[in-house]
């Protein structure tokens, strides 16, 4: 009802501009300004853990960063909205309620950074599934280590109190080795570390799938090679007998027509020329 009003007064209001798209159009047109959003925000992030500003400094990042959380809700909220099955998208989707709805858990919100860009690049980088793996490493890593090192740097009894402790901690969870020697301490911490687990084995899952996918299709191309290269030398070789049943009858046709005796019709000598007197 809402989108035949605003559509029935005027299509070009953003409720009416809204309704007339379906969810895909919503995500492909809006994709760059949502990675756009995503790397300020997570610029942000890093400078306000790493160097910790005091005073009006603080006061400017928390702002840009809670105007760039409102772009994350209303995306949010207008995907629900254009979802054609809400209940199934809302079920999909309850990680992103949960860091839009919980503060403590928005430092998660950095992982849509991987999202995004993977949404926007991926069918572009279909063939370079590799080089995608390994970039997304490297951005979960860094990520990681920051929302770890923001929940465990002040918390008691925290083993994880600087960048490069975090950065280790990271490398070796997301590496599936867990050394134990550093460990979060805070929900938050926890939370950030069960993340960081789940999306270490999908990465390394998506690592041997492709190995797999190009084992498999090398064997394929590599049958298709040899199916192609048989049929050619079938198809030379159907040539070749056709070419000499050909010249097979065309030497038949040119002998002379054989001959008869009285014998039942065997085949006998031809006979011979009467002698000249």
């Amino acid at each position: 009802m809402a989108c035949a009003v605003a559509l029935a007064h005027d299509a070009s209001e953003p409720m009416g501009m809204m309704c007339g798209m379906n969810l895909r159009a919503w995500e492909r047109r809006f994709e760059i300004p949502l990675v756009v959003a995503a790397i300020a925000f997570a610029l942000l992030y890093a400078w306000q853990v790493l160097a910790e500003p005091r005073g009006q400094l603080l006061e400017v990042a928390k702002i840009a960063m809670t105007v760039i959380w409102v772009v994350f809700v209303v995306d949010y909220v207008v995907r629900l909205f254009l979802a054609p099955h809400r209940g199934h998208w809302f079920l999909r989707h309850l990680p992103d309620l949960a860091t839009v709805a919980i503060p403590a858990l928005r430092p998660l919100r950095l992982f849509g950074l991987m999202v995004e860009v993977h949404r926007l690049a991926g069918a572009k980088l279909r063939g370079k599934v590799m080089l995608y793996v390994s970039v997304a490493t490297v951005v979960l890593v860094l990520l990681s280590a920051l929302a770890m090192l923001e929940a465990e740097r002040y918390a008691n009894a925290a083993t994880i109190v600087t960048f490069g402790d975090a950065l280790w901690w990271a490398i070796v969870t997301v590496t599936s080795v867990g050394y134990g020697d550093l460990a979060p301490v805070t929900l938050t911490g926890r939370v950030v570390a069960a993340a960081m687990m789940i999306a270490g084995i999908a990465l390394l899952g998506t690592v041997t799938a492709t190995l797999a996918s190009w084992l498999v299709q090398r064997n394929f191309d590599q049958e298709e090679t040899s199916q192609a290269v048989t049929q050619k030398e079938v198809l030379e070789l159907t040539a070749e007998i056709q070419t000499l049943r050909v010249l097979m009858e065309i030497s038949s046709a040119n002998l002379p027509a054989p001959t008869t005796n009285n014998l039942g019709g065997i085949p006998g000598p031809a006979p011979s020329a009467p002698l000249l007197p």
